[in-house]
């Protein structure tokens, strides 16, 4: 059975984080196709558009900020895990916010994990470096 590549979306509205991602992914070698959403709300136009475009949804890993503007996060999870569509998509919570009541709602709405941004750049890389082997190593559903 052939697997189909793992495709990347990071969903942050910060352009920073957004770009320290994008330089990390380049620095590990990363050549998995991303894309980039700024919210919750373009990110579901987004997949609905790739669900439309392939007849179904292609594996993604997400990458999602929960402190965003029009939808955030976690609004952005409960659309999601509703949706027979997308509900099985692999989201990894990649933010600012250590407040144990976002860890517990991230992961009551099914989370493979949950990284806080401390110091940017290594937490970029090596979270960034774990992905790429979960990207490689584990079947997805397609």
């Amino acid at each position: 059975m052939e697997t189909t590549p793992a495709k990347f979306l990071i969903v942050d509205d910060d352009k920073v984080s957004v770009m320290a991602m994008q330089r990390a992914m380049r620095k590990l070698k990363i050549v998995n196709e991303t894309a980039v959403c700024h919210d919750g709300q373009q990110a579901l136009e987004f997949l609905a558009e790739e669900v439309k475009r392939h007849g179904r949804l292609p594996p993604y890993i997400i990458t999602l900020d929960l402190n965003m503007p029009r939808m955030g996060g976690l609004e952005f999870l409960e659309v999601v895990r509703a949706d027979p569509a997308l509900e099985r998509m692999v989201v990894f919570v990649f933010t600012t916010s250590d407040m144990p009541t976002d860890v517990q709602s991230a992961y009551s709405k099914n989370v493979a994990g949950y990284i806080v941004k401390e110091n940017p750049s290594e937490t970029f890389a090596n979270a960034l470096d774990m992905l790429n082997t979960y990207a490689r190593i584990v079947e997805l559903p397609s």
